[in-house]
């Protein structure tokens, strides 16, 4: 598994933010289409169903601000021992016949925090993905021919999103 942008993506699917547990919320992708996932929100689209997928209330700052962002965050838990879960952010779904449907999802980014890079070709990919622009297994292929215990840099992720959100299907 690799977090690149607002994914989180497996050999098998892309979680749009973490990869939910239980009865956690979430959005699932793969090469079928779109799941929603979590208590009461499972439901799925093909891909030729789906008109669009977006995302709000992301957490967004320059990198120096995510850093210093962090920063207090481990400060705080450090003092009281209290710590928070990732911070949930939403998904849009929209659909051929069931119009837009709405869920959370968890960040999995540490600090919940992205950078403004990250989240515009996030953004972007999202429009991609389901304009049928750059096929889901685009991103599968990436992270099947990669090392599993190799996470790529802040610069290689940006460079595979630029990737992803310029090629063409």
């Amino acid at each position: 598994m690799a977090m690149v942008g607002l994914f989180w993506i497996t050999e098998d699917c892309v979680y749009v933010g973490a990869e939910p547990t239980g009865t956690a919320s979430g959005v699932r992708l793969t090469k079928d289409g779109v799941e929603t996932l979590g208590l009461g929100q499972g439901r799925f689209w093909a891909w030729d169903e789906v008109r669009g997928i977006d995302v709000r209330d992301v957490a967004v700052r320059s990198a120096a601000r995510r850093l210093a962002s962090m920063a207090f965050d481990s400060l705080v838990v450090l003092v009281t021992g209290d710590g928070e879960h990732p911070p949930a952010f939403t998904v849009r779904v929209e659909t051929e016949h069931d119009g837009p449907v709405e869920t959370d999802a968890l960040a999995a980014v540490p600090g919940g925090i992205h950078t403004p890079d990250e989240y515009d070709l996030s953004r972007a990919l999202l429009t991609r993905l389901a304009a049928g622009a750059t096929p889901v297994e685009d991103l599968l292929t990436w992270r099947r021919d990669e090392p599993e215990d190799v996470a790529p840099t802040r610069d290689e992720r940006l460079a595979l999103l630029r990737q992803w959100t310029t090629t063409s299907a």
